[in-house]
């Protein structure tokens, strides 16, 4: 997980998706026990309470789940539940603009669908 301080996204959001990115990987399985707030915020040198409000986005969000006294698991289902989260916004957030610069660039879609194929191919 990569925590920048240049102030583009709040350091909480980026716990929030350092953490998803890291269960989308498989680095952190369903039902294990993510690090704590204070491995967390001692590692990244940031506020304990930053670290534990992006843990709490994801409790609140059904990602993970906290076991009084444990520690802080990772829900059962949750990579379906953030596949399909990440799946709904990539249409918006990389596809419709691809499309967009493809469009000024007098791009074709066959051309684009080419272009996407080449980069599975790599």
């Amino acid at each position: 997980m990569k925590i920048t301080d240049d102030g583009n996204k709040p350091i909480f959001v980026q716990i929030q998706e350092g953490i998803e990115d890291m269960i989308l990987s498989g680095s952190f399985p369903e039902e294990t026990q993510i690090p704590s707030t204070t491995e967390i915020s001692t590692n990244y040198r940031i506020n304990p309470a930053t670290a534990l409000k992006g843990i709490n986005l994801l409790v609140d969000g059904g990602i993970l789940y906290k076991k009084r006294g444990i520690g802080v698991f990772v829900k059962e289902g949750a990579v379906h539940v953030l596949s399909q989260k990440r799946r709904q916004s990539f249409g918006e957030d990389y596809v419709a603009p691809m499309v967009a610069e493809a469009r000024r660039l007098a791009i074709t879609e066959p051309e684009l669908i080419k272009m996407i194929q080449k980069g599975y191919e790599k």
